[in-house]
């Protein structure tokens, strides 16, 4: 089995939980990974057996000498970790690909950080909406139109959260000054440790300039000429920075959807930081939040569960070039549910006018549309398209 993600998002202590009863090696240390080096590979299985393989991608010889062992029945299961997604990938394909199941790890979510540890919570809303069939109706108006109570308390606290702190497990325990300082010297750690994994970049400025314009420019839309131009660096060098970025869980680049719509739409990806706690200490943004920082957090929200339920779906946005917009197009098998994220307690018919044009042109795919809010009430807005407004902590 393979975890990765980013760094400090809990995996080893997910693995350890979990697997407590396996060998531990940690490759970050030298002295461990010299000692799995010099073990020779027929050894593996009755020397080190189903282990707990941290830092996996540091120690290239680990990947060969378990799938001997796996492959001769000396070990059945192992469990290899890693922060550097790009390098530990790259080694999955070259030696493990078709014996390994591969899980990412993404800073908390709502629905964990609104749940006591060991605790099974149920699926939120977002995963009945996208698994069933069918329009959505039907299992919107299950749902009460506003919670009262410790649940509405406990839902609104954890988003709020997200909002302020992101969802770096560590934070929570700790002071809203010490959180400053955590979130200040992980970005120092990312660039010493985990960009060190990545590339061997001699001048550090040009990178460090590039990750806080991708902060400001969360939820807009991707141009690498820019990008490049505004950090002192070529284009292609920008797409390479932005690589390493998303290889190491920071950004997520939202594709744009263009399946026989219209032949307007654009063609450049949006760009999304993954966690707000970590782009309001790099931009420090720590005022209320606007709208820009509550799509991040909700679209972040919605690749974290996608990502944890490993649902049949691939996610979008929808743009044309006269400006018709919708922020977020998820389809599935059974159709398309569009998404449009306003960052006000209400939503009003006119917020649906981009929900509306993608429901005309997609006829029968279309199952309906969701209007997210920072609200409590849910209701139908558009109830001849399914359209609906939701407040995000019903939602997540």
């Amino acid at each position: 089995m393979i975890l990765t993600g980013a760094r400090q998002t809990g995996k080893t202590t997910l693995a350890r939980t979990c697997y407590g009863g396996l060998r531990y090696l940690n490759l970050d240390s030298i002295e461990e990974r010299e000692s799995v080096r010099e073990l020779r590979t027929a050894a593996w299985g009755r020397t080190v057996g189903a282990a707990l393989l941290d830092e996996a991608q540091k120690e290239p010889s680990v990947f060969e000498k378990v799938k001997w062992a796996f492959d001769a029945g000396e070990i059945s299961f192992t469990v290899l970790l890693g922060s550097s997604r790009l390098a530990l990938m790259q080694r999955v394909r070259e030696t493990l690909a078709g014996r390994a199941f591969v899980f990412e790890l993404w800073p908390l979510c709502a629905l964990e950080l609104r749940h006591s540890a060991g605790e099974q919570p149920p699926q939120p809303l977002v995963h009945d909406l996208v698994t069933g069939s069918g329009l959505i109706d039907a299992r919107l108006r299950e749902e009460p139109p506003v919670l009262f109570g410790d649940e509405e308390n406990r839902r609104r606290d954890s988003v709020e959260h997200l909002l302020a702190w992101g969802g770096m497990p560590a934070l929570l325990p700790l002071s809203d000054t010490d959180r400053r300082d955590w979130l200040r010297s992980y970005q120092q750690t990312f660039l010493e440790r985990d960009l060190a994994d990545l590339a061997r970049i001699d001048d550090l400025h040009p990178f460090r300039r590039l990750e806080r314009l991708c902060m400001l420019r969360s939820g807009g839309l991707l141009s690498y000429a820019d990008l490049g131009r505004d950090a002192g660096i070529s284009p292609s060098t920008a797409r390479r920075y932005l690589a390493y970025l998303e290889a190491s869980c920071q950004v997520l680049l939202l594709p744009p959807y263009s399946r026989n719509l219209t032949s307007t739409v654009v063609k450049a990806p949006k760009l999304y930081w993954m966690d707000v706690g970590l782009l309001r200490q790099d931009t420090h943004r720590w005022g209320p939040a606007d709208g820009g920082l509550f799509e991040t957090m909700v679209v972040g929200e919605l690749k974290k569960w996608s990502s944890a339920a490993g649902v049949d779906a691939e996610w979008f946005f929808y743009r044309t070039r006269s400006g018709l917009e919708v922020d977020v197009l998820l389809e599935t098998p059974a159709g398309v549910i569009g998404i449009e994220i306003k960052h006000r307690p209400t939503a009003v018919r006119s917020d649906a006018h981009g929900l509306l044009a993608v429901a005309a042109a997609l006829g029968s795919r279309w199952r309906g549309g969701l209007i997210v809010t920072s609200g409590g009430q849910l209701e139908s807005l558009v109830p001849e398209q399914s359209i609906w407004t939701v407040p995000v902590h019903r939602l997540v």
